[in-house]
């Protein structure tokens, strides 16, 4: 072997094993010799750089070149790739375009890779294109990465179609496509193409069964999972070892509330992975169950073989938004300014959440104040959160400044600010976004866009404009929709428009018992019980069930829950006696009045004051009046709900504002409601 043949083997060992200073002695002993313009010397170098990721000095040695080839290229373009520079690949490519030299399907291939990591479909049909014109479209590898770049581009129905067509199928382009399908959250045609290879005879790698354990996850399939699990059982799989799939496990299990299993699994696992410790941190918490959610995360903290990254702490300060974990929610936020991490924008983005989510307005403006890179989410989740706060000004000043800082808003931030401009009546300013969106040709506007015009109309009473609106609307009306103009029906007492509301949505959506509840309520409102009778029997008959209403309080930095009628706390006793000497002393003082239109219609007056009393969120402020809350200096109680605040509970909590001099803030499921000297920032709308 001679010495040029030597060198090319050394180099391409370090490439090989990532032997970066073997081979940069190695690129030495070439440039002694005098090999240094070599094509194949260089080229190994070209790859041994790349693939130790100095792409730097790949670059310095193909600029050098006097002769390149099509690997002289190809390397190149790997080496950029391999280290996240998808478009640096792509650019290379364009170049390589203006030279003589032609592209083989390794090129091809990876600038099709390129195009689906940066999630550009044109660039990647140009190629595609380019590939049937040359001959390469079905070579398999060019073929697989044609569809491969269609799925991570949100292509789908045009990776099925290459998929269909394709003359030879390997393991990679049925897991390719089966990953597509569950990316796109079609997880019914992933295990059926899981079901499909098998039958023709491929055996399915540790990537095909980590996908459709997705799919699985995504469809609350337990019963295909576990049938999964069980043939990996069967096959000798050992949890301990495949990290990845018992990674995907642990969240099937978790997205199917089998967190017994799932804790099973993850004790097995000798190295876990991020995603299966965050899976099971989240599906604790998600379950309510924070302490062993936190407990999780303390022992993640302390591992030696993680670092906690960015979608950790973001989904785990999600939870604490979504909660109201004000406590949590601080002490995470200190400790994401220890670690790199805590850098990320996805983090500081969801710190912003948690605190506008737990009502804290004042913490948010600082840091989003402080925030050196803000990007159009973090302008749009302020927005989103002043809005929900009924400071529809404040969000139309971020909305402008946004645009003055040359950021864009794109559809979300549309719905935000209109949103925005809903929650606080703010008629002309709605209408002029509303119209600047029908304007903007870059952004595709929802349905959601014009539930904030109907929504503000049916504010301000004008509900035949708002039912014309949706009528000539070009998008068709979805459910939600309907039930924005439903519940403007109610507060305005409109039974015609109301009825005929109430039918359209029976008809779309007669299973959810959301509907039946809010035409009900239209019924009661005008004091036609037959209709509301007539409802409640239907109601039953399909068997349908009301959400919960669920009501929590954080005191001395521990969550207590209540459901309406809950009469499982061990204070329950001293929170009604409580609840009933502050409804009397509201009477005697202002004339506070129980809402009993709110109560069932066929039961006693003094039973309707009852069933009123137990309403979740009252039992939340109940628990804070018996904890001394008031008396310990706290100027302000914050209760959170899941659904709507009900009338009588909203009459009832201002009239404790005045009395008490407290502030009481009230998260329900449309909005913040700031009770204050015995008014609402909702202005008695929500």
């Amino acid at each position: 072997m001679n010495e040029r043949q030597r060198l090319a083997n050394l180099l391409r060992n370090c490439s090989k094993n990532l032997l970066l200073d073997q081979g940069m002695q190695a690129h030495g002993t070439v440039m002694k010799m005098g090999l240094g313009f070599d094509l194949m010397l260089s080229n190994d170098l070209i790859d041994m750089y790349g693939k130790c990721g100095r792409t730097g000095m790949a670059c310095a040695v193909f600029d050098r070149m006097p002769e390149r080839n099509v690997v002289s290229w190809t390397a190149l373009m790997c080496g950029y790739l391999q280290n996240g520079n998808a478009k640096g690949s792509l650019s290379l490519f364009s170049k390589m375009g203006l030279s003589e030299i032609k592209p083989n399907e390794f090129t091809f291939s990876i600038n099709l890779k390129a195009s689906g990591f940066v999630g550009i479909a044109e660039n990647g049909m140009q190629i595609h294109n380019m590939c049937t014109k040359s001959g390469f479209e079905w070579v398999t590898v060019v073929s697989n990465s044609i569809l491969d770049m269609y799925t991570k581009c949100g292509r789908v129905s045009e990776a099925a179609r290459m998929f269909n067509v394709m003359p030879v199928k390997n393991l990679i382009t049925w897991n390719a496509m089966i990953a597509g399908y569950t990316l796109e959250g079609n997880g019914e045609r992933a295990l059926l193409l899981f079901r499909q290879m098998q039958g023709m005879g491929e055996v399915p790698d540790e990537y095909t069964i980590t996908s459709t354990l997705k799919a699985c996850s995504g469809l609350g399939a337990t019963r295909q999972g576990s049938q999964i699990h069980s043939s990996l059982i069967t096959r000798g799989f050992l949890n301990s070892v495949r990290t990845m799939i018992a990674g995907a496990l642990v969240d099937l299990y978790v997205k199917c509330s089998h967190l017994t299993e799932a804790q099973r699994i993850f004790d097995q696992i000798e190295q876990k992975n991020l995603v299966s410790w965050s899976a099971l941190i989240l599906g604790y918490a998600q379950e309510c169950n924070l302490l062993q959610a936190m407990d999780l995360f303390r022992q993640l903290r302390v591992s030696i073989h993680h670092q906690v990254d960015g979608f950790v702490l973001s989904s785990l300060m999600g939870v604490f938004a979504d909660f109201a974990l004000v406590e949590q929610g601080k002490q995470m936020h200190a400790f994401t300014i220890k670690i790199p991490s805590g850098l990320d924008i996805s983090v500081t983005n969801s710190i912003l959440d948690m605190y506008l989510k737990c009502g804290l307005t004042d913490e948010a403006e600082k840091l989003f104040n402080e925030t050196p890179v803000r990007n159009v989410i973090s302008w749009t989740i302020m927005i989103t959160g002043y809005g929900k706060h009924g400071l529809g000004r404040k969000s139309i000043l971020l909305f402008h400044q946004m645009q003055s800082e040359d950021i864009e808003p794109d559809g979300v931030t549309y719905l935000a600010v209109l949103s925005a401009c809903s929650h606080s009546g703010l008629v002309e300013e709605c209408q002029e976004y509303f119209s600047r969106l029908c304007h903007d040709r870059r952004i595709k506007r929802n349905v959601e866009h014009y539930a904030c015009m109907v929504d503000l109309l049916g504010r301000a009473g004008r509900l035949k404009e708002a039912k014309n609106l949706i009528d000539s609307m070009p998008l068709k009306p979805n459910v939600g929709i309907w039930q924005t103009l439903l519940s403007a029906c109610k507060i305005h007492g409109d039974l015609e428009i109301g009825r005929e509301v109430g039918e359209t949505l029976l008809r779309l959506d007669g299973d959810n018992p959301v509907n039946y509840v809010m035409l009900s309520n239209v019924y009661a409102e005008a004091g036609y019980w037959k209709d509301c009778e007539r409802l409640r029997k239907l109601f039953k008959m399909k068997g349908l069930q009301k959400e919960a209403g669920r009501s929590w309080v954080e005191i001395d930095k521990e969550v207590h829950f209540f459901y309406n009628r809950d009469e499982t706390h061990p204070l329950t006793e001293k929170i009604h006696q409580k609840l009933k000497e502050m409804e009397q002393r509201i009477k005697s003082e202002i004339g506070y009045v129980h809402g009993v239109r709110f109560a069932l219609h066929d039961v006693e007056e003094e039973s309707k004051e009852e069933s009123l009393r137990v309403h979740s969120e009252k039992l939340a402020i109940g628990l804070a009046l018996v904890c001394g809350e008031v008396e310990k200096g706290h100027k302000t109680i914050r209760v959170f709900k899941n659904l709507r605040v009900c009338g009588d509970c909203h009459a009832f909590i201002k009239g404790l504002s005045k009395v008490l001099k407290v502030v009481f803030l009230v998260r329900d499921a449309n909005r913040f409601h700031k009770f204050e000297n015995g008014l609402c920032s909702c202005g008695d709308y929500w």
